[in-house]
């Protein structure tokens, strides 16, 4: 079982996902298909299928979250050294091609936001720079080429979601 690292916020937002999703979502659900049973034909009642239906997903949602919290490994990245780069680092990198300069952190899966700056640890970037130190060069195969980085500086600095 593949542990799944992750801050504490994040596994106490999905702890409570999972706790509604059990407790009122569950119950809500279950008295709209009793409502939508009690109009008749099940055939052709749309309001009973569309219920169905969001059960299905509902019920899929709670097994996922479920195997999240459980395999969950809750990480305080501040309290790390972050001289060699592991979960919570932030680095900053230099394209060596195009000396263009582009700063990540790495955080868990479910934290995972590019846009922000926030890369998955399971992401090809993440797994080639696990380990490495300031002044290290590192080359990431992409489909669309090989690309060469500097690691320029590796800090930590608080993870903002």
């Amino acid at each position: 079982m593949q542990k799944e690292p992750m801050l504490k916020v994040t596994y106490d937002r999905l702890s409570k996902e999972l706790e509604f999703l059990k407790t009122t979502e569950r119950a809500n659900i279950a008295k709209v298909i009793d409502e939508a049973r009690a109009l008749g034909d099940l055939k052709e009642n749309a309001e009973y299928h569309a219920a169905k239906e969001k059960q299905g997903l509902m019920e899929a949602r709670i097994l996922e979250v479920g195997d999240l919290i459980g395999r969950a490994q809750v990480v305080d990245p501040s309290t790390l050294a972050h001289k060699r780069i592991s979960f919570g680092s932030t680095v900053t990198l230099n394209d060596v091609e195009t000396d263009e300069e582009t700063t990540y952190t790495i955080v868990g899966g479910q934290e995972s936001n590019p846009d922000k700056g926030l890369i998955s640890i399971q992401s090809p970037l993440a797994r080639v720079l696990l380990g490495k130190e300031e002044g290290d060069e590192v080359t990431l195969e992409l489909p669309s080429g090989k690309r060469v980085y500097d690691i320029e500086e590796v800090f930590y600095r608080e993870i903002v979601l």
